[in-house]
């Protein structure tokens, strides 16, 4: 009974960090439009958002029992099933992290767990009818769903302030993000920290602990929140950076757009029980106001390489956690591998991350390296344009020097008059010349 009391205190432990992953990895979801815009200081906005994760986490539970009795059944689940599922889910979020992607926090979780369970009862462990309603269509679904809401308040707010001065409306459209922001920090601890409360309530019943079925502690709800808040307060500067800046450039107004499109549909799945992806929410919603603008571009690559990361955190979570159960299925000794197999993961990714860090100071900082290449079309436009018409002397203000040196081969200079005696007089008749 003591070993039993023991694990899942490590579970308890373990569930607790992967909370405080969530918060700084999903901070981007919140603040990173904000931060971009200028809308508010970066210390300030994680600060906010924090606080909001808080409150949020005391708002509902029905996420939370989503996850504690929903996605895996409970009979035959040991306590270490759950502590291998945290495994998988804590190392992918670190690694998404260490490359500034925003991927899943949620579905490493969902991942992790219906690997483990799979290793551990077989596929009958799992509820499919659950994962596909309530995971995987809200994943396909709501960033669509999101984006297109976001395409449409973009253009409906570009076209409102049309007649109006945009240094003008810059301040009102801040003012409405700041809140809008605070609408995404609040439904992102409504979402994600009822993820955590829902590990820890199944570790519990697993445990012997508390009855099947039953809410959360309310200890279960405060620490969790307090987890994601801390963690969120750290602030996760790399996705930061990819979700503000290196996904498409916004103003005011379309931080606005995509920051209110994304609380709405993160709030109402919560509301109804959706274990949503507030990543792939907020992802969607910053790629439709970047399409809503006119003018307004999209880095595809970098979408591209969110897509991937998307489609590969449930696989790559799921087989993480079954590698990790088929240790802790070896008794003592293989769980206590796996849990230095996670602490040596996470340092080395940390040691990584600190090659080229990221933090509050450079956070909105342009990364040349990584500045998408010049399209198909414009490459030929600018092979066949035209040389510019006029002087040689304004061949200069072309930008290509192979194009200078196209021009003055084409214009043959005059023959120049050799000098053979430097001392000799610069201005003589040719009258005389002639007549000698």
């Amino acid at each position: 009974m003591e070993h039993i009391t023991l694990l899942l205190g490590i579970v308890i432990v373990t569930a607790l960090v992967f909370d405080f992953t969530n918060g700084f990895h999903d901070t981007a979801n919140a603040m990173a439009t904000t931060i971009s815009t200028g809308a508010l200081k970066p210390k300030t906005a994680v600060a906010m958002a924090a606080t909001l994760n808080l409150v949020g986490a005391f708002l509902s539970v029905e996420v939370a029992k989503t996850i504690s009795g929903g996605i895996i059944n409970e009979d035959g689940i040991r306590v270490e099933v759950i502590f291998a599922a945290l495994v998988g889910a804590i190392l992918w979020n670190l690694v998404t992290w260490l490359l500034g992607l925003p991927s899943s926090s949620s579905h490493a979780l969902f991942g992790g767990l219906i690997g483990a369970a799979v290793t551990s009862a077989g596929w009958s462990s799992v509820n499919g009818s659950t994962v596909v309603t309530k995971v995987l269509i809200p994943a396909v679904a709501a960033p669509l769903v999101a984006g297109l809401a976001a395409l449409l308040a973009t253009r409906l707010s570009y076209a409102i302030g049309s007649r109006t001065d945009e240094k003008a409306t810059a301040k009102g459209y801040r003012a409405g993000q700041i809140a809008s922001a605070g609408l995404v920090s609040l439904a992102h601890g409504t979402n994600d920290a009822q993820k955590t409360m829902g590990v820890i309530t199944l570790a519990l019943i697993t445990g012997g602990v508390i009855a099947p079925d039953a809410d959360p502690p309310v200890w279960v709800i405060v620490s969790a929140g307090l987890a994601i808040a801390l963690g969120t307060y750290l602030g996760g500067w790399r996705i930061i950076r990819t979700l503000g800046r290196g996904l498409t450039d916004l103003a005011p107004p379309q931080g606005f757009a995509a920051q209110t499109s994304a609380a709405t549909a993160i709030l109402a799945s919560s509301h109804i029980g959706f274990s949503l992806s507030t990543t792939q929410v907020c992802s969607g919603a910053v790629m439709g106001s970047g399409l809503g603008r006119k003018g307004g571009v999209v880095h595809w690559s970098t979408a591209t390489r969110m897509l991937v990361a998307w489609v590969l955190t449930l696989p790559a979570a799921g087989l993480v956690g079954a590698g990790a159960e088929l240790l802790t299925e070896q008794g003592t000794w293989g769980t206590v591998v796996t849990g230095a197999l996670l602490v040596a993961g996470a340092g080395t990714i940390w040691s990584l991350s600190r090659r080229t860090p990221v933090t509050v100071d450079n956070v909105n900082a342009v990364d040349e390296t990584a500045a998408e290449p010049a399209g198909v079309v414009t490459t030929v436009i600018a092979a066949v344009a035209p040389p510019p018409a006029g002087p040689l002397a304004d061949a200069t203000a072309v930008s290509s020097a192979d194009a200078v040196t196209g021009l003055t081969a084409t214009i043959p200079a005059p023959d120049a008059v050799p000098d053979t005696d430097p001392a000799r007089p610069t201005t003589v008749s040719p009258v005389k010349e002639s007549a000698a």
